[in-house]
């Protein structure tokens, strides 16, 4: 009888998933944060909604719900920025690149400049670390809906994470 690798052992339940320690910040409440946050929750990470102004989180089931955030993120964390609209995105994401996240995004049209590059410019952050916070984010696999824009993100986190490039290349 062929051995299993540990890979097939786990999906086939098998084998216990490994224990993660990642954590997924989803920056502003929207309909991408919510579905980004449930199923990073079902991928194991430790999930987490920053929101400025609580009263637009209208169910937090799938996340801590902070206005701020918290003080135990570490070099397994990525954050995710939903709403590139909001006045609140350049000192928010300031605040991410002084922790030490593993990867800061911002959800928007590659076809449009990112507004967090004038906003973080603003605000005296260097060109560096300006350059650390990624856009577009995600796989391209042409999401236009909340629940496609949260797959194609988690893909792509999930990608980076491990290495790889995304997409149909082994």
């Amino acid at each position: 009888m062929a051995t299993e690798d540990a890979s097939c052992a786990v999906a086939h339940g098998a084998a216990p998933t490994p224990a993660e320690t990642r954590t997924l910040v989803a920056v502003f409440a929207s309909p991408v944060a919510d579905l980004l946050l449930r199923y990073g929750r079902d991928l194991g990470y430790r999930t987490v909604l920053v929101e400025p102004e609580r009263a637009r989180v209208p169910d937090a089931e799938a996340a801590t719900v902070l206005t701020h955030f918290p003080d135990d993120l570490d070099g397994d964390t990525d954050i995710v920025a939903t709403d590139h609209h909001r006045v609140e995105l350049g000192p928010l994401l300031a605040a991410a690149l002084k922790l030490p996240a593993r990867w800061i995004g911002v959800l928007g049209n590659p076809r449009h400049p990112g507004p967090h590059v004038t906003a973080l410019t603003d605000l005296g952050v260097s060109a560096a670390d300006i350059a650390r916070v990624h856009r577009p984010i995600g796989l391209n696999i042409g999401s236009r809906t909340p629940p496609e824009i949260a797959i194609a993100t988690l893909a792509g986190l999930i990608a980076d994470r491990n290495g790889k490039p995304g997409g149909f290349t082994f």
